[in-house]
């Protein structure tokens, strides 16, 4: 429920997509507040040292918060979803954040106006700046952010289980250890340039109406590319093995994984399950399907979900069935883009095969 405190709107969140809507704001300022980040997912707006270190706190982790009181103007936008945290923050004064240990969670910190100053308990500094350097924060490392006033940061907070679980699903391998992340990130990088543009992505979809925040299959699918665009931007004890070519198996170890896929094509399946199901990698698992049907599992998941779709509709009466419900039964979510990729894959658009 949202409360008034002080100098600050707090909005208190809802779960796993959203928050309860706040009191319309005034409209000074409301424009710039609409074009951050995950506007639709507003934390707290204040001007409160305290309450800034408070939503922090709840959404993130604990952490000792001090500044310049006079000038902050904090701003924090956040959703949860089971994967990990994203959230977008800036202070708008210089301050500086003393966090714990997390213990449980990695935080990825990318800078994409301003500049930060980082230090940790190992002796590591880094000097964040927009769209060129980033921070990991390491589950067991202490960790001290100063923020200019013109800072500004997307933070993904992930569980250690899911992390570790994800970069298990890509080697092949257990994983049974911290993570042991280099402090810095090279956002510059190919695979650093992708992260950023990934994550700021996924921002802009669940901001939009009707997007990845009404679309559960493929926000899945998006936030595990963030995890392994994540794994592939940082540096770590697990960089090599990682880059290693995958593996390609021959279509007998993919038999097993083409028949699970057109027996439960109406589900939502994932590259992690299929990849469990064929006993491999998701980069053996990518690398395969590749080589054998050149293209990737789950494209070639969507070509047997529009064959399923046209065999309905083809036995379907017109007077009684809408071609909107065929398509989500089959996880077509986006019907744009499915009468799209059904009339690439038949010529005809799905309407027109319903009428026959």
């Amino acid at each position: 429920m949202s409360q008034a405190t002080g100098n600050a709107a707090v909005l208190e969140p809802r779960g796993g997509n959203g928050v309860v809507p706040d009191e319309p704001a005034d409209s000074a300022g409301s424009e710039t507040e609409a074009r951050r980040p995950l506007s639709r997912f507003p934390i707290v707006g204040t001007q409160s040292l305290e309450e800034a270190r408070d939503a922090v706190e709840r959404i993130y982790l604990p952490h000792d918060l001090t500044g310049d009181s006079d000038r902050l103007d904090m701003t924090l936008n956040a959703v949860t979803d089971h994967r990990f945290t994203l959230g977008f923050l800036t202070y708008q004064a210089n301050t500086k954040l003393v966090m714990p240990a997390t213990e449980e969670t990695y935080h990825v910190n990318l800078t994409v106006a301003g500049s930060t100053d980082a230090d940790r308990s190992d002796g590591e500094r880094e000097q964040t700046s927009s769209h060129a350097r980033g921070i990991v924060l390491n589950p067991h490392q202490r960790n001290t952010v100063r923020w200019t006033p013109d800072a500004e940061q997307l933070i993904l907070k992930i569980p250690r289980v899911s992390l570790e679980n994800h970069l298990a699903d890509l080697i092949g391998q257990p994983v049974a250890e911290v993570i042991d992340f280099d402090f810095g990130l090279d956002l510059t990088s190919s695979v650093g340039t992708s992260l950023v543009n990934s994550v700021k992505f996924l921002a802009s979809e669940l901001d939009r109406p009707g997007g990845l925040a009404e679309q559960p299959l493929a926000r899945e699918q998006l936030e595990a590319f963030v995890m392994t665009q994540v794994l592939h931007a940082g540096r770590h004890q697990f960089s090599d093995v990682l880059a290693q070519p995958a593996e390609v198996v021959r279509f007998g170890r993919l038999a097993p994984v083409v028949e699970y896929m057109e027996a439960n094509a109406d589900e939502a399946l994932t590259p992690q399950e299929l990849a469990k199901v064929g006993c491999m990698s998701v980069r053996t698992l990518h690398a395969s399907f590749q080589h054998t049907f050149n293209e990737s599992p789950m494209a070639y998941l969507r070509r047997l979900r529009l064959d399923h779709v046209r065999a309905e509709l083809l036995r379907s009466n017109a007077t009684d069935v809408q071609v909107t419900d065929v398509a989500t039964r089959w996880g077509f979510f986006h019907q744009s883009r499915f009468a799209q990729q059904y009339r690439e894959r038949f010529g005809e658009l799905p309407s027109v095969t319903l009428r026959r």
